[in-house]
């Protein structure tokens, strides 16, 4: 590959995945298969190999009967961040157990038997890093490994995938210091590395495709020798989260504090 080249290729032949398989070892075999079909798949060091959170969700037995979503989206919320009532009910932006904030907290009914949902990995980064250790294990190269999902994002339309677990990848790429092309110095830019790599792969993996995996070869210099902090240091939190409350929720807010507030 020269500078500046990215590939990236969602490997076909990896099965439907229930609770209990051995994820490590369907990845495994299904990059091997790839491999043996197109000579120039083989794992090489500093690819990075991108899971959607779905099959791992399902092979850590993360799907729960729920004949009602909204239930299971309640039990999976922290906090509501914004609500909108629209004819077909109300869409619930809300933060997670795992501090992600995402509309209906992750929970996911496609692609799961009737009567069921999908939740998130428990711990998506630990996830990340136990298939991380498997692979390198098995093909002895320098791999990192991101877990995704889909979520939208303020004043955009439509969804991308974004990294919630991650082992073996810089996720966040600090430019600060340093020079842009004409000598004055970054001052703001952190690039979200891991949500790149992540909207990237989920090109060739697509929604309704069977390829829950892809293999992105390009990204070397962000792949570390160790597993890394993970994902969690994408989730912007405390003080950095400017829009902590959708716009109904802050009315109710500045109205509930008003009443509190004493006569003068």
């Amino acid at each position: 590959m020269t500078v500046g080249e990215l590939r990236v290729w969602a490997p076909d032949g990896i099965p439907e995945v229930v609770p209990g398989d051995d994820l490590v070892a369907l990845l495994v075999a299904g990059l091997r298969a790839d491999a043996a079909a197109v000579p120039g798949h083989a794992p090489a060091d500093g690819d990075v190999v991108v899971v959607t959170s779905k099959v791992v969700s399902k092979a850590e037995g993360r799907v729960v009967a729920a004949d009602d979503r909204e239930r299971a989206i309640t039990d999976q919320t922290v906090r509501v961040v914004a609500t909108r009532e629209h004819p077909g009910g109300v869409t619930r932006i809300v933060e997670n157990h795992l501090g992600l904030v995402m509309a209906a907290a992750g929970v996911d009914a496609s692609n799961t038997p009737e009567g069921t949902v999908l939740l998130l990995p428990e711990d998506p980064d630990a996830s990340a890093r136990a298939l991380r250790a498997g692979l390198v294990a098995a093909f002895g190269v320098r791999l990192g490994v991101l877990v995704t999902d889909t979520a939208g994002r303020p004043w955009r339309q439509g969804v991308t995938d974004l990294a919630i677990g991650a082992a073996g990848v810089q996720v966040l790429d600090d430019l600060r210091g340093q020079l842009d092309t004409f000598g004055r110095p970054l001052t703001m830019t952190v690039a979200a590395v891991a949500d790149e790599i992540a909207s990237a792969a989920e090109l060739v993996k697509g929604k309704a495709s069977g390829r829950p995996v892809a293999v992105v070869r390009g990204v070397g210099h962000v792949v570390t020798d160790d597993d890394g902090p993970g994902a969690r240091v994408l989730v912007r939190t405390g003080p950095d989260d400017m829009f902590h409350q959708g716009s109904a929720e802050a009315y109710a807010q500045g109205w509930k504090d008003a009443l509190a507030r004493p006569e003068r």
